[in-house]
């Protein structure tokens, strides 16, 4: 699936595939992205955690049920979304990573492209959406909130990815979509 979404910096695409030819693409992101890795995981990215995307999963759900969108500004890839179908249950999702370069965050870009999944979700019988908010990383926190999301104590563990000494604690977030 593709769509074209209207945003502050003129219209972006989303979409639902990811190709081998993006994998130089999706480590320059992460590399902008280094503010948000070393909050939240003490470090820089690297090359395995774009490798990663496509074999992390939680306990229970299966390589189908997972989902990789990039969000494009004409060619370049400026944020990527990790979620898996039919987890925790089968008629939620879990997002992984919703991740937008510096350059394009804090001006609706996240809003526009998650309004646009959502909807979707709903539009696909899912009843629930979660993800989760490092403690380190406020903005996170914010931006759940203002999507609808209810956010939950603080939790160990971060599903099935490694964890390093000194990692922040997550929260757990929910949204509703039978609302």
């Amino acid at each position: 699936m593709i769509w074209t979404v209207a945003t502050d910096f003129g219209p972006v695409v989303v979409r639902e595939q990811i190709e081998p030819d993006d994998e130089p693409g999706l480590l320059e992101l992460f590399a902008m992205c280094d503010d948000w890795f070393e909050a939240v995981t003490g470090g820089p990215s690297g090359p395995g955690d774009v490798q990663g995307l496509f074999y992390s999963l939680p306990d229970g759900a299966s390589f189908e049920d997972k989902r990789l969108f990039t969000v494009r500004a004409g060619e370049k890839i400026v944020g990527l979304v990790d979620a898996v179908v039919g987890h925790p249950h089968g008629r939620a999702a879990a997002v992984g990573l919703f991740l937008l370069a510096p350059s394009h965050r804090g001006r609706g870009l996240g809003r526009a492209v998650a309004t646009v999944l959502l909807k979707e979700a709903r539009e696909a019988g899912l009843d629930e959406v979660t993800a989760s908010s490092s403690t380190a990383w406020p903005a996170g926190d914010h931006f759940l909130e203002a999507l609808g999301f209810t956010i939950g104590p603080e939790t160990a563990g971060t599903g099935n990815r490694t964890t390093w000494a000194g990692e922040p604690p997550v929260r757990r977030a929910r949204l509703s979509l039978a609302d």
